[in-house]
């Protein structure tokens, strides 16, 4: 996993129980009280967003995560001595804004750092320096960067960034509720049926004439809808990274269009679809969020692995229990798990009917990403846009710099590499560098580099193991990409991490290395996330709730899926009081 580097961080053997203000560093001997209201698995930023909601609406919760560290893949390590690196996910836009608000994160320390520009594609080309696309908020200037390429996709690009805008603005509100309840529309009287119904006629509604087209978005490849918008490669190549990111899929892949929505329903200090850092890595974010929790009187804990839910003798989910043995007793417990891991491995499979285990075990899980942390000693120079004598940052080092996209050809070619077993030769790259924004997160002059690279797949080709030669040689081969753009990148290297889909799913439990929990195709959305009428949190055994990007809305730091089940939570023992 890490290579010319010391790897990981010094664990403690004590449980980090947090209170109040002194969070992020408080070590203690102490265990979780024996009974809770609600007891939370992982400490992802789902989790601790629903302990955050469940605890101030009166529940008395416990988080209890396996790591030595909160946040799920919502992290900072010092990987490298000195540089501190979101180790996983790495940049923040995703993030529902209620929750901003309603836990009021910025109180709590959250800070954010947006990027103007944020999107920047060198170009390898026989011409001197070589063009570059740079894309940003001011739209005149992005009109211009365009039309290096195209004059008539520089027209066309506002009226594309307002029609893809309208179906955010419909699309959005589904994100921040339960998927309609398919079980109450074959009950009860027709204004019931339509009341479940509601959420989605109001995104109808409000779209309007724009429905069918909407439609050809979902379901169609992202290439053949930017195709239709544009004839430039490196525009439709850049935009289409938005649709594949994190995806086993190619440009090609109908249903493609979608992730790209996914990744432009999120703002940033009110700025539609920007993408910003984290102040202190995104394990910063996590901690903000469990100050939240912690301020209402949570408990949170690491370094206390949940080896099974406990069940009554009626079935009820009743608490957990531990690795060492220790029950902690609850009314309700919540997964930030990934459905597998959760339903396959934690729970009882005599308690869980045979055709829900199978949808879960065939739940597609493919990875192609492999994540790259570097530590380096300078800032790349690029030959499409030389860093200046005095090395200072110039505006495209803010951005995610997109490599190896200078057609869509590319992408698919990568991905059809990885289909076939076989690590892409020229992968697609994402690279950003958070310390030009955040220079505490390296020392003086030097750097963080998150380098967010497909296509890898899970297993090679023959069955040959992602041992740390293949590790290294997928690395070198990335290295070796930003060295033809960038001159002087390798021998700028301190150290790496570096992060295949086995190792994503080792560290983190991500399934199959899947960021989302799962893939973000549309048999697996909405009513069918994580399995069809199983969408509203609830699982096949009561008193056992799914909060984590493997239920609706997905994957992403958004923070979504925790809020909304905290909401199903409160509304089903509110109902439960009821009828006793």
């Amino acid at each position: 996993m890490a290579s010319g580097l010391r790897a990981g961080l010094s664990k403690s053997c004590a449980a980090h129980r947090l209170r109040g203000q002194h969070l992020a560093h408080s070590r203690t001997t102490e265990r979780p009280q024996r009974e809770y209201d609600a007891v939370v698995i992982g400490a992802g930023h789902n989790g601790l967003v629903a302990a955050a909601y469940l605890q101030r609406a009166g529940l008395r919760t416990a988080v209890l995560e396996k790591r030595h560290v909160l946040g799920g893949a919502a992290v900072t390590e010092e990987i490298v001595p000195g540089f501190k690196f979101s180790r996983a996910s790495y940049l923040l836009s995703l993030l529902r804004p209620q929750i901003y608000a309603e836990l009021e994160l910025q109180q709590h320390g959250l800070r954010v750092l947006p990027r103007d520009p944020y999107s920047f594609t060198p170009l390898l080309e026989d011409r001197s320096p070589p063009r570059s696309l740079l894309l940003g908020h001011d739209m005149a200037q992005t009109q211009r960067q365009i039309a290096q390429f195209s004059q008539k996709d520089a027209q066309a690009y506002p009226k594309y960034e307002e029609f893809m805008g309208g179906l955010v603005s419909a699309i959005s509100p589904l994100l921040d509720a339960p998927p309609a309840d398919t079980a109450a529309l074959g009950q009860g009287s027709l204004l019931q049926r339509l009341r479940a119904l509601w959420p989605l006629m109001q995104a109808g509604l409000a779209l309007g004439r724009q429905l069918p087209y909407c439609y050809e978005v979902l379901t169609a490849p992202i290439s053949k809808i930017l195709d239709h918008w544009f004839e430039s490669e490196p525009l439709k190549a850049t935009l289409a990274t938005d649709a594949v990111i994190g995806a086993m899929s190619s440009p090609h892949t109908p249903g493609s269009g979608y992730v790209l929505l996914h990744h432009i329903m999120g703002e940033l200090e009110g700025q539609s679809g920007a993408w910003g850092y984290v102040a202190g890595g995104m394990g910063a974010l996590s901690q903000a969020i469990a100050r939240a929790a912690a301020a209402h009187g949570a408990h949170i804990f690491t370094e206390q692995a949940v080896c099974r839910v406990l069940l009554g003798t009626d079935g009820r989910a009743q608490g957990v229990v531990l690795q060492d043995g220790v029950e902690v007793r609850s009314k309700v417990v919540l997964s930030n798990a990934s459905p597998q891991l959760t339903f396959l491995e934690l729970t009882p499979q005599e308690q869980l009917p045979e055709d829900f285990v199978r949808q879960i075990q065939q739940l597609d899980t493919r990875s192609p990403v492999t994540k790259i942390n570097v530590a380096v000693d300078r800032l790349p120079s690029f030959l499409a846009a030389p860093s200046t004598r005095d090395s200072q940052p110039l505006p495209h080092h803010c951005c995610s710099i997109h490599l190896n996209c200078e057609g869509m050809h590319l992408l698919h070619q990568a991905y059809t590499e990885a289909a076939h077993g076989h690590p892409s030769s020229r992968p697609m790259i994402e690279l950003c560098i958070p310390s030009v924004l955040d220079p505490g997160l390296a020392p003086p002059g030097c750097h963080v580099i998150s380098l967010f690279t497909q296509y890898t797949p899970y297993e090679l080709e023959g069955g040959q193991p992602w041992d740390e030669q293949a590790r290294n040689a997928y690395a070198d081969t990335v290295f070796n990409c930003i060295e033809d753009y960038a001159p002087g990148f390798k021998a700028s290297v301190v150290g790496r991490d570096i992060l295949t889909p086995p190792d994503l799913e080792r560290i983190f439990g991500l399934p199959g290395g899947n960021i989302f929990h799962g893939g973000m195709s549309l048999d697996q959305l909405y009513f069918a996330r994580p399995a069809p009428s199983y969408s509203t949190y609830r699982s096949p055994v009561a008193g056992l709730y799914l909060c984590g990007s493997g239920a609706h809305p997905g994957g992403g730091v958004m923070g979504a899926a925790g809020r909304n089940a905290a909401q199903v939570v409160l509304g089903d023992l509110r109902n439960l009081r009821w009828q006793r």
